[in-house]
């Protein structure tokens, strides 16, 4: 791949570094010449992706409450919360905000091993980038750099466990390596030294992690919001000279706490490094919902169209028998009868049967008045889940097949091996922009949003971010036109 400009640093690896060490290395090391034309072209397409889920997120009732509560926070530096032109707060609290807004739709982006790579990164990088001194600037290639530092070191945590690769059962994995994945983000953006990124990495790693059973609620996207937070909180605290174990990442009570099967690794030198990035795409969501609930969708797409009458109307409910989903075997995400928008976020059986009976699955199809909807509760008793030996819980691997047989004996099967989205079939560019807008349409009035893309899309040309800061503030109409 194309690097970007001259390596000045050829740093090699010394013998016996530890693995924390080397981890340190690359944070404090890597320079905007390591990064790719891949690596540049995708992060770009993450960081708008991001941002409009986080200005759609600023509608929520999670980010509401989340905001009440820390106006209680203040201090002389502060930093905006996207879309909000009048409603600032201290760096960490800014990030803790926008994480949660990020995630409060569960509409942003995953990436394999199992995790939602920017929500914790990005707005800690934001948060920085306004409260630092003014005399500090940063261009787009800074940014980019810090970016990508974060987003690396969360899959190179997660390649060092089986565990990670699957969707998860225990911890969460944005609070976990997404915790320290900011922390590296923000410690390359600081300017700490080597020694004080080893450090945040350990500070990070008391912060982390957040327990599975909160998926489905209102405090799960709090799981990306804290790790914004606190991976900003540990870079602050290790500049400070705030000391941790040195060798965090090595040992199995340390960050392998979080892990049944933790077998490390020290990573290659600067002058061998090579992006997982570069190897391994992220997934974008066309609809406001956990992973694996966009297989179910393709799937259920599929058959509806074979219900579909000569007139065009769909073959009424009451002539459907029953409905089978062949999914993984996720229990999180086995919801026979939601009753709340999250709860629906993480159903298979909700998604498939909104799908069959709308077409199509968008942002208005997780309201209460949706998810309650009778149409929708009679096809859910008539639908069950089977769970084949070789549809593993893996991103990368699973499959849905949904069949529907009618009472007059007829089956219809359709299966998903790959949704539009997924990193094997990539939402092209028009279709990312497109999601863009439509999230950040109440926000943003249009010459701003327009402006805003083609920033992000310009981003390595950017001298100075505060042009990229200065758009996501929205304008005061957009702001009290989205809170009525």
């Amino acid at each position: 791949m194309t690097r970007h400009l001259p390596l000045s640093q050829k740093g090699r690896m010394q013998c016996g570094q530890s693995v924390t060490e080397s981890f340190a290395n690359i944070i404090h090391g890597l320079k905007v010449g390591h990064l790719t034309d891949r690596v540049i072209q995708r992060s770009k397409r993450m960081i708008l992706d991001t941002l409009g889920v986080g200005f759609l997120g600023t509608s929520t009732e999670v980010f509401h409450k989340v905001s009440q509560y820390s106006k209680i926070y203040s201090s002389n530096t502060s930093s905006m919360v996207w879309g909000q032109p009048d409603f600032r707060l201290p760096p960490s609290y800014a990030a803790f905000v926008n994480g949660v807004a990020i995630h409060s739709m569960d509409f942003d982006d995953t990436w394999h091993p199992a995790t939602h790579p920017s929500g914790a990164v990005l707005p800690a990088l934001t948060a920085l980038l306004e409260s630092l001194p003014q005399r500090a600037k940063f261009s787009g290639l800074d940014l980019l750099l810090a970016f990508n530092i974060g987003i690396e070191v969360q899959g190179r945590l997660m390649h060092f466990s089986k565990e990670a690769s699957d969707i998860p059962k225990r911890f969460h994995p944005p609070s976990v390596v997404g915790t320290l994945g900011s922390a590296a983000a923000a410690s390359k953006l600081l300017g700490l030294s080597l020694t004080e990124c080893q450090e945040a990495l350990a500070i990070a790693a008391s912060f982390a992690g957040a327990p599975m059973a909160n998926a489905a609620t209102q405090t799960k996207p709090l799981h990306i919001g804290n790790a914004a937070r606190h991976g900003t909180e540990a870079a602050f605290l290790a500049m400070l000279g705030l000391q941790g174990n040195k060798h965090i990442l090595d040992l199995a009570t340390g960050f392998g706490a979080f892990y049944t099967n933790y077998s490390t690794k020290v990573l290659p030198s600067l002058d061998s490094h090579s992006w997982l990035l570069d190897e391994q795409d992220v997934a974008f969501k066309r609809f406001p919902a956990h992973l694996a609930t966009h297989w179910v969708a393709e799937a259920a797409a599929a058959v509806r169209r074979h219900l579909v009458l000569s007139d065009g109307a769909l073959l009424p409910a009451d002539h459907i028998e029953n409905i089978v989903l062949r999914v993984p075997d996720v229990q999180y995400v086995n919801r026979p009868f939601p009753d709340s928008e999250h709860e629906a976020r993480h159903s298979f059986q909700y998604v498939a049967c909104t799908t069959l009976l709308d077409g199509d699955i968008a942002v208005p199809s997780f309201f209460k008045d949706q998810v309650s909807r009778p149409q929708v509760t009679e096809l859910l008793r008539k639908t069950k889940l089977e769970h084949p030996s070789d549809n593993l819980p893996n991103f990368n691997t699973l499959y849905c097949e949904v069949s529907v047989t009618l009472k007059n004996g007829a089956t219809f099967t359709e299966c998903c091996n790959t949704f539009y989205g997924h990193w094997r079939n990539p939402l092209n560019q028009e279709d990312l922009e497109k999601k863009f807008r439509a999230n950040a349409t109440k926000v943003l009035p249009p010459n701003k949003m327009e402006n805003l893309i083609n920033t992000v899309k310009k981003l390595e040309d950017l001298e100075d971010c505060r042009v990229l800061t200065t758009l996501l503030k929205g304008s005061e109409e957009t702001s009290k036109t989205s809170s009525m």
